[in-house]
């Protein structure tokens, strides 16, 4: 709460500057008669308005820190998680007993390819692709690629949430 009372009173003073400033260039351009202020109050206002300038300035320097460590811990939990998810399909290949053809097959497939495209990239025919994914899809109980990917995304999901044991232990 402190900190949203903070950035209120730095836009209240931003905004009570930017009035004073725009109503001065604004009273000489229009040609409105308005009254000299005294020297004193002159200088309080134009002292508010610069220390109004510097605590904006504070607040998007330090926002802008904060965006960037939050885009750094973005980015370093999207690594992680993607180390999480090859280490999945890893133990899910071995324990289906994958040949190397076959796991890259699936990698691709998981990926979205078209049996064509896998075709064009391991350079055998489309014939030995739909063989493989054949094979792929038998070896892991499945009838075909979105069962094949919600494997993985339902063990990516039960690897994420906290055990029975964890939320006692809490």
């Amino acid at each position: 709460m402190k900190g949203k009372a903070f950035i209120i009173l730095v836009l209240v003073i931003q905004a009570i500057s930017a009035l004073y400033f725009i109503s001065g260039i604004l009273s000489s351009f229009v040609g409105l008669p308005i009254p000299p202020l005294k020297w004193e109050l002159m200088e309080l206002f134009e002292v508010v308005a610069a220390l109004g300038l510097l605590l904006g300035l504070l607040l998007g320097a330090f926002t802008l820190r904060g965006a960037f460590r939050d885009k750094r811990l973005a980015e370093d939990r999207l690594r992680r998680a993607s180390g999480v998810f090859m280490d999945v399909l890893a133990e899910r290949f071995n324990e289906w007993g994958l040949s190397p053809a076959e796991k890259d097959v699936a990698l691709f497939a998981l990926k979205g390819m078209s049996t064509a495209e896998i075709a064009l990239l391991r350079v055998t025919s489309e014939g030995t692709v739909k063989a493989q994914t054949n094979s792929i899809y038998k070896k892991a109980g499945v009838t075909g690629r979105p069962q094949l990917l919600s494997l993985f995304i339902e063990d990516l999901m039960r690897d994420s949430q906290p055990a029975a044991s964890d939320k006692s232990a809490a």
